[in-house]
């Protein structure tokens, strides 16, 4: 284990898997991103991923009805920045590799990777390479290849281009992604210091521009000799999509390393997480939120991948991910990026309303599922559009920005119209029916959060939320009169929401004593646990749905979703409903544990607190869902922040305040942690025995610390 929490090595890993390790060791800037490859061994998993920039192809039915999915929408892998040839004075290419050392330092962002090279003589040689990627001008990367003599001297040259990846293999698992056929290269030498390689989509009709640049030449000799590293500076550009790359002020290596470190110390500073009493969960914590926010677009046209951009899987979609567990974390301690994510879902506002059209609902506007372009990708509805909540989920997000930034004017141009669209929506949507001899408005053929039971009516966790979607709305509505009037807003309307959202129906159980996750699904058959097969999860990849739908099985925390949003049960239906729902869950889905966690940790089920999240917090550094090598987990990697501060740490806004209880884990000796909240930059640490907070930045402010309102001074 390394001392420094911030650096993780290859040491700290049980898994030396190539394809495993690019992932790990993948470093990005929201805008691109690049794999840890191995610089002198083409891989099929190498390569440089752009966030946005994507081909389509046609979504082809047995059967096709009205209103499906037509395109799919394809993240494209692009040329392996990392690449290069090196050969000795008689052309003998070192081409068989052996890694002897890797490690990601997140203080400052350098990836540094050491091989021993060998060629066809048995001679070798060893060749370090350090990468970074600047953060703040997005599309720079600096590559330094250091070479020292192993038992070769003499004559080496190196050469540097860019070439094709080559097509992988294709694959009918849907957490994987497909291969694509139709990218064509158009390579530009602009002289013998640069080259321009411009990749272009047949179908989607997008371009990009990749360059190299060294201050010398792509292809230089050397003199290699003891006790001598010969240093070759490699400057990578990524332009951004439908935009042509320029040479211009080009940052030497050195300049590149400057600015990541300032980046990231500046994070830090905002972001910090200090467990003490267990150093790889410590490290664990500082990694998960390293690539977190390496993964997240910042330009307000992206958003965040469900692998990040440290891997094809899911084909570079977005999803509802972003809203429930990963926005979290920026609106806290980075709340200019959670704007930029609300600004993509309001860059696709349009093609949402005309999606809710597809759909029969006259007004309102509909998210995609599963998208990139803001078009639904998602080619099997009844886990995908079906999912309708992630309306909601939206609204949800907008309104955790508001309440922790007090940003009235964000809220006003940006955030007041999707919520009100959506809340358009479901009142459209839905409709009213009597229920237990009262008439209350219902949502019918529905998913919750499960993808293991779809196609119902009243699915807790969507009825919930879709009730306070329309709740924010009217408030909203009230708050900004003006801004509602030039919505289209009229007092009628604003009245009839307010009076759906009282009346959502709400599914709950009298015996039981639980809410309900949807009308039937306690009348259906427990999943026969006792005698699946270990081999047999996820069980999405060896059952036909229709068999996991008809039994009582959960992929993922659904109803207790909805639990650990508004948290408004007694202790003791909590336990109830933590028992019931529990027995019943698989966690197949990588975001299902972080909730479990959190909410165990705010009902004093301290060991399975614990236990969930030390899956949670090392699912990939541990390999939990065996499909790391496609990509990182990034939604969990935000879900184990949500379990430390919102479970552990007892965090959220109540009431307008602040609110904090304590419910640190016995093993940990002290937890200490800094976020943003209404301008002041707080730092909380929570001991056994006590809650400290101070003001580092800001005004004095009231909070509720378990359970008595303070005035931290500032």
């Amino acid at each position: 284990m390394t001392n420094n929490a911030k650096i993780i090595s290859i040491n700290d890993l049980k898994s030396n898997d190539p394809s495993y390790l690019e992932t790990i060791f993948s470093i990005a800037n929201g805008h691109l991103g690049v794999r840890a490859s191995n610089p002198v061994n083409i891989s099929d998993t190498a390569g440089t991923i752009v966030n946005g920039f994507f081909e389509i192809s046609e979504i082809v039915y047995g059967e096709k009805a009205f209103g499906y999915a037509k395109n799919n929408q394809t993240i494209v892998k692009l040329p392996d920045l990392r690449q290069i040839k090196i050969c000795d004075g008689q052309q003998n290419v070192f081409h068989r590799s052996e890694l002897k050392a890797e490690s990601l330092d997140m203080n400052n962002g350098v990836l540094v990777s050491t091989y021993k090279l060998t060629n066809d003589l048995g001679k070798s040689v060893e060749l370090t390479v350090k990468s970074a990627l600047q953060q703040a001008n997005n599309q720079v990367i600096g590559l330094r290849y250091e070479i020292k003599p192993i038992d070769y001297t003499g004559r080496i040259k190196i050469v540097k281009h860019l070439k094709a990846i080559s097509d992988g293999e294709e694959t009918d698992d849907p957490r994987k992604s497909r291969t694509v056929h139709t990218l064509t290269y158009e390579k530009h030498d602009v002289n013998s210091k640069s080259e321009i390689v411009k990749i272009t989509t047949q179908i989607s009709k997008m371009y990009l521009e990749m360059a190299i640049y060294t201050p010398a030449a792509l292809e230089q000799k050397f003199e290699l000799t003891d006790g001598k590293t010969i240093n070759f500076d490699v400057i990578g550009l990524v332009g951004e999509i439908n935009e042509p790359v320029e040479f211009t002020d080009m940052p030497t290596f050195e300049e590149v390393i400057k600015g990541s470190s300032e980046f990231w110390e500046e994070f830090w500073k905002n972001s910090e997480i200090k467990i003490t009493g267990d150093d790889s969960l410590n490290q664990a914590i500082h990694y998960n939120l390293f690539q977190l926010t390496s993964s997240t677009g910042r330009d307000g046209k992206t958003n965040i991948p469900a692998k990040g951009l440290s891997g094809t899987g899911y084909e570079g979609h977005y999803f509802w991910d972003t809203e429930m567990y990963m926005s979290p974390f920026f609106a806290y301690t980075n709340p200019q990026i959670a704007q930029k994510l609300i600004k993509y879902r309001y860059s696709i506002l349009e093609a949402s309303k005309k999606r809710a059209r597809e759909l029969g609902v006259a007004k309102g506007a509909l998210f995609a599922w599963r998208t990139i372009n803001g078009q639904e990708a998602s080619a099997y509805y009844p886990a995908g559009t079906a999912q309708y909540h992630i309306d909601a989920d939206i609204a949800y997000a907008i309104d955790r920005y508001y309440k922790v930034t007090d940003d009235k004017q964000f809220l006003e141009n940006y955030g007041f119209e999707i919520v009100l669209e959506t809340a358009r929506f479901w009142k459209n949507f839905g409709s009213f029916s009597e229920i237990h001899g009262k008439r209350k408005f219902c949502f019918f053929d529905v998913t919750g959060p499960d993808e293991y039971t779809a196609i119902v009516n009243n699915n807790y966790y969507t009825n919930r939320m879709a009730k306070f979607n329309m709740g924010f709305a009217v408030d909203l509505i009230d708050e900004f009169p003006e801004k509602a009037r030039e919505l289209g807003v009229t007092d009628q309307e604003r009245n009839e929401l307010a009076n759906i959202s009282e009346s959502v129906y709400l599914p709950y159980d009298q015996i039981k004593g639980i809410n309900q996750q949807d009308d039937s699904a306690f009348e259906k058959p427990i999943w026969p646990f006792d005698t699946t097969p270990k081999d047999n999860y996820p069980l999405l990849l060896h059952y036909h749905p229709l068999m996991i739908y008809r039994y009582q099985v959960n992929k993922q925390a659904d109803t207790l979703l909805a639990d650990f949003l508004f948290d408004d049960l007694s202790k003791e239906q909590y336990l109830r409903e933590y028992d019931y729902y529990e027995k019943i869950t698989t966690h197949d889905s990588s975001l299902s544990r972080s909730i479990f966690s959190a909410i165990a940790a705010r009902i004093d089920l301290k060991t399975k607190a614990y236990d969930y999240f030390m899956d949670t917090v090392k699912t990939d550094l541990v390999d939990l869902q065996k499909n790391t090598a496609d990509g990182l987990h990034v939604a969990n990697l935000g879900g184990s922040w949500l379990t430390v501060v919102n479970g552990f740490g007892g965090l959220q806004v109540k009431d307008g305040l602040l609110t904090i209880d304590n419910h640190l884990p016995d093993e940990w000796k002290k937890l200490t942690l800094r976020l943003q909240y209404l301008g002041r930059l707080l730092q909380i640490t929570y001991t056994n025995k006590t809650t400290q907070i101070e003001v580092l930045t800001g005004a004095s402010i009231k909070i509720r610390v378990d359970g008595t309102v303070k005035m931290i001074q500032a």
